[in-house]
This record gives C-alpha cells, sequence and structure tokens, in this order.
C-alpha cells in the first residue's frame, strides 16, 4: 500500500516543469519592468519627460538632416558645418544619457554614471561657450582661422572645467551628478555654486553690454538676446537652488532638478533655433534672392511692367 503513495507523491511534488514555468513567468513580463524601469530613481514623469524631449529633437535633427546637410555644402561655412556636427555629437550623447537615467540609483552603476555624465555636460558645455564665442565675433564668421580660434578658446575652458571636476570625482571621491538625499555633499554643492555663479556673471556682463555704450560691439540679433536673458534666468534659478540645497534645503534640490530637467530636455532645442535655424533660413531667403535676379535678368517680369 505504501509504494503506490509513494509512487504519486514523487511526480506531485518534483516536476521539472513547475519550476521552469516559474521562471519564465518571473522573467516574461516585460511591462512591469519597462515600467519598473522608467520609474525607477527619479520617478516615471521625471524620466519619461527627459527621454521624450531629447528622443523627439533627435528625430527631428535626423528629419532635418538631408536638407541641412545640402545648406552646409552650399554655404561653405566651417564654423557651422562643425557646430552642426558638434550639436549631433551631443544630441546623441544627451539621449543616451536620459535613456540611463535608472544609472543613477544603481550602486554598481555610480562610476559609469559619473562619467557618462561628465562627459554629456561638458559637451553642452562646449556648446554654450563656442557659441557665445561664435557670435561675439561676428554674425556667422566663417573662415579655418575664426574656426580655430573658437575652438581652441572653448576647448581650453571646457578642458580646465573638466580636469576640476574630474579632480572631485576620482579624487575626493565627491558622486557630482548623483542627485539624492543621501549624497549631500557640501564641496559638491560649494562647486555647483561657482559653477552657476560663473555663468551667471558671463551672461550678466552680456546682458549690461545690451543696455549700455558696447551694444554695438554685440551682434544685432534679436534671437541672442533672448537666448542671453533665457540662459541668464535659467542660470540664476540654479544658482539660488544650490545655494539652498548646500545649506540643507529640501526645496532648493527640488528646484535644482527641476533646473536639470529643463536644461537636458531644452537647452539642445534652444541652441539649435538661436543658432542654426536663422542660418538655414537665411540660406533660404538668398537662394530665393538669387533665383529672382536670375528670373529678373531674363525678363520674366518685363510684362509686368507694361
Amino acid at each position: 500500500m505504501s509504494a503506490p503513495g509513494e509512487a504519486v507523491s514523487r511526480p506531485l511534488l518534483q516536476i521539472p516543469l513547475s519550476q521552469g514555468s516559474n521562471l519564465t513567468l518571473g522573467e516574461g513580463i516585460s511591462g512591469p519592468r519597462l515600467y519598473s524601469w522608467l520609474g525607477q530613481c527619479h520617478g516615471f514623469w521625471h524620466n519619461g519627460a527627459l527621454i521624450l524631449a531629447s528622443l523627439l529633437f533627435v528625430l527631428y535633427l535626423a528629419y532635418q538632416s538631408r536638407k541641412s546637410f545640402l545648406k552646409l555644402s552650399h554655404g561653405r561655412s566651417y564654423i557651422m558645418m562643425a557646430y552642426y556636427g558638434c550639436l549631433w555629437l551631443v544630441s546623441l550623447l544627451n539621449l543616451v544619457w536620459c535613456f540611463l537615467q535608472a544609472w543613477e540609483c544603481t550602486p554598481d552603476k555610480e562610476l559609469p554614471w559619473n562619467v557618462l555624465s561628465l562627459f554629456t555636460t561638458s559637451g553642452m558645455l562646449f556648446l554654450e561657450v563656442s557659441l557665445l564665442a561664435f557670435l561675439l565675433q561676428g554674425n556667422y564668421a566663417s573662415g579655418l582661422e575664426g574656426l580655430t580660434r573658437t575652438f581652441v578658446v572653448s576647448g581650453i575652458l571646457v578642458g580646465l572645467d573638466i580636469l576640476l571636476k574630474a579632480i572631485y570625482l576620482f579624487g575626493f571621491g565627491i558622486p557630482l551628478f548623483v542627485d539624492n538625499n543621501d549624497h549631500t555633499h557640501p564641496m559638491k554643492w560649494n562647486l555647483w555654486s561657482v559653477h552657476r555663479l560663473v555663468l551667471t556673471a558671463v551672461y550678466g556682463f552680456i546682458l549690461f553690454m545690451y543696455h549700455s555704450k558696447w551694444r554695438e560691439r554685440l551682434p544685432a540679433r534679436p534671437a541672442f538676446y533672448k537666448y542671453t536673458a533665457v540662459m541668464f534666468l535659467m542660470n540664476v534659478l540654479a544658482l539660488f537652488a544650490c545655494a539652498l540645497t548646500g545649506n540643507g534645503a529640501g526645496f532648493g534640490f527640488w528646484i535644482y532638478g527641476a533646473t536639470i530637467v529643463c536644461y537636458h530636455a531644452f537647452y539642445l532645442p534652444l541652441l539649435y533655433v538661436t543658432f542654426l535655424a536663422d542660418f538655414f533660413q537665411e540660406e533660404d531667403l538668398h537662394l530665393e534672392n538669387v533665383y529672382y535676379s536670375e528670373m529678373k535678368d531674363a525678363g520674366f517680369f518685363d510684362a509686368d511692367w507694361e
């Protein structure tokens, strides 16, 4: 009697298929894991806004790429070609940074996250500094000499910035780009406060020049003035947030997080609208004027005067 009972109990308790099915159910649910990945660290709306904004901008650049390449090849502006290439590189790097937000709250990924953030923010800072240098030396100045001078100055400044941040990261062991309540280092917020103070002073000085006797030395472009005003206000807000967070105010940490989202989501489109979009539009107007002159010389509009 005991033998049949044992024979029945064995297959009921030890079924290899049941273990495999449990593993399959645990690992095959991609929907909840995707939502957990998007919602990890800062939350779904934070990560979703960054990913959506950066992805839409890269798709827009891809959609306009053929037309942009044609206009750049006809325009033959070395500065615009180099700047457009840098914009593409930094946009892709920023897209990767937005997709990998979960690394920030993963202990094993803290070092890769800091390195990725260092190069992403440095690339955006390079565009920011070089844009000021490009426009301050003239309206879309071209030539290898102007390109070399601008890129050398911007590269030196950004290189010094990278060196300083690398010393904080690898020398002092301060995770500059891990923004959560567990990493409230006073030295970190002091560095960010100085960083924002310098940028605020630069943009504030340019705004002051617009309302002074040195206004003629600046490009007479309303878009450049609006760009400077927007960046000045954003850096003032970020400076205020860094000062509050360094003193232990939680509200300042929330403001700082909002400025980071706005910077990574909207700065590159703002830069494109301010600098490159006007250049492409001017090329269209130039071609239209050329076509009009050719048609006028050919006598297409003589009937209008009769």
